[in-house]
């Protein structure tokens, strides 16, 4: 008696893109281990910021004490307002420091999460998009960085409307606001990755965009106000206008991996 055809389907079938999507509990078993693995990442890198974190202290409150940055005979000091806000402002500026280290491994494991929901075609992309994006948070806390003394000379500008009064503050706020910054920046460089990527899987078009680029230059906009811990008019424009030139930018990947990927179908 000859045997039953076997009707079953390889649980990855190539010919069923369908197949390669995960179920619920599987999208659950996924997210809460890469969330173990950000946690455990970030738990490392916030003990390394721990230790690191008076080394970095005195290296960047060394800016708000610049001579050339403050206005002629003005002073600055600093206190604390209680006994126990050494240790609190310690554990803070540790914690802020390893989420900045750890923010390119945590930019993965977003990408890795998203990735068994996709479609083969669509995961190709990710190989691209994962080390780019790390690489943008890099180049936007860089550019952050730069916008620092330009910010803080701004702010300070408004001192010589006060004659002899000088700055007191509590300790880390300047080197909190600073931190900020790098995290502001670094997240908002993503933004032609991001669009690159929504592209790649059929969400957006290059032409969609285009169309709609005053909306999105007025979403920038409000983003960069949210964003910049300062509010000033400085560190506003000095994220809104990149982050501008980078939305048109990711237009500009996206119709050219458009192109391509026409020039393909029709050759097929």
């Amino acid at each position: 008696m000859p045997d039953a055809p076997d009707n079953t389907e390889p649980l990855n079938n190539p010919e069923d893109p369908e197949s390669f999507r995960q179920t619920l509990v599987e999208h659950l078993d996924e997210l809460r281990s890469r969330i173990m693995r950000v946690l455990l990442v970030l738990s490392v890198a916030w003990g390394i910021g721990w230790f690191i974190e008076p080394w970095l202290y005195d290296e960047v409150n060394k800016i708000i004490r610049d001579p050339s940055l403050l206005p002629a005979g003005a002073q600055v000091s600093e206190a604390f307002r209680n006994f126990s806000d050494p240790f609190f402002l310690k554990f803070k500026l540790s914690f802020v420091i390893g989420l900045i280290i750890s923010a390119p491994v945590i930019i993965y494991q977003i990408w890795g999460f998203v990735r068994p929901a996709l479609k083969p075609s669509e995961r190709k992309p990710l190989k691209l998009v994962t080390p780019i994006s790390a690489a943008l948070f890099v180049v936007g806390a860089f550019f952050g960085w730069l916008v620092i003394r330009p910010a803080l000379r701004w702010f300070f500008s408004f001192l010589e409307s006060f004659e002899g009064v000088g700055l007191l503050q509590e300790p880390g706020l300047f080197v909190m606001f600073v931190l900020k910054m790098l995290l502001a920046f670094g997240v908002g460089f993503q933004l032609p990755i991001l669009l690159w990527f929504l592209g790649q899987i059929d969400l957006v078009t290059s032409e969609l965009l285009f169309k709609n680029w005053r909306y999105a230059v007025a979403g920038i906009s409000l983003a960069s106000a949210f964003l910049t811990p300062g509010g000033d008019l400085f560190s506003f424009i000095a994220m809104s206008l990149p982050l501008a030139v980078l939305y048109f930018a990711g237009i500009g990947a996206l119709r050219v991996t458009e192109r391509k990927k026409l020039k393909r179908t029709r050759q097929s």
